[in-house]
């Protein structure tokens, strides 16, 4: 399959009166969309081949459906962070953003740096990505030690009175998913948002009250991640 054969499937499914549904009911402003769900691109992406060059020329199409599904064909192995940052840098809206950085840029050896990094840009939506890919790391990543992760916390107190809609909730998420990856950082997690709890910021006191209410709650659900500690120990209490 081409490229040329898959942008006329995609302008084949094009519904114009999707675009307004996405816009209104969830928030997702897109350039040159053509109205197709990413659950509809997600069966696309079982027939098509994964191929890098044509997630590139997909993606350098600027057809909105074409980019989300060079986030599902690109090989992150393959990944440079001159790649990474020029997609980051076109994010638009919450769903590409996220469809990027959960699918493609955390299995990236650079998921870490580049996060951080982009932590600090001022553009909203480049920004989440980094918080994005912090929260979809402490799930995907089930090898690295504690250390990784504590090295977000202050990232996270220091960012966390941004107001922008889609900024404050991935620092949320990313706070709330460092805290449901072991017991230990649950605990450390905690201590954190009850530190940006004091914080005289309006943003800053949602983030942390929301991420409370979460990790101290009495069905929240914490993994144990790295298993080779976590589990062990869970199974050694068990006995």
């Amino acid at each position: 399959m081409t490229t040329d054969q898959i942008i006329d499937i995609l302008q084949k499914k094009a519904n114009p009166e999707k675009v307004l549904i996405k816009k209104t009911k969830f928030g997702i402003l897109s350039n040159n969309a053509l109205g197709i769900y990413h659950k509809d691109l997600k069966e696309m992406v079982k027939i098509i081949p994964k191929d890098d060059d044509i997630a590139i020329q997909l993606f350098d199409s600027d057809i909105y459906e074409a980019r989300l599904l060079c986030s599902k064909l690109f090989n992150p192995k393959n990944l440079t962070e001159q790649q990474m940052d020029k997609w980051s840098s076109t994010f638009e809206n919450w769903e590409i953003c996220d469809s990027f950085c959960m699918g493609l840029f955390v299995k990236s050896k650079y998921a870490v740096s580049k996060a951080i990094e982009w932590t600090r840009r001022k553009r909203e939506f480049e920004k989440r990505a980094g918080f994005t890919t912090i929260a979809a790391f402490c799930m995907a990543d089930k090898k690295s030690d504690n250390d990784t992760f504590e090295q977000f916390f202050p990232i996270i107190k220091r960012e966390c009175t941004d107001e922008r809609l889609y900024v404050k909730k991935a620092v949320n998420w990313a706070l709330r998913n460092i805290g449901k990856r072991n017991i230990d950082l649950n605990a450390k997690a905690i201590l954190v948002a009850k530190e940006i709890l004091e914080l005289n910021d309006k943003t800053a006191r949602w983030i942390a009250q929301n991420a409370l209410k979460e990790l101290t709650g009495r069905n929240v659900r914490i993994s144990d991640y790295p298993r080779s500690i976590y589990r062990n120990n869970q199974v050694t209490k068990n006995k």
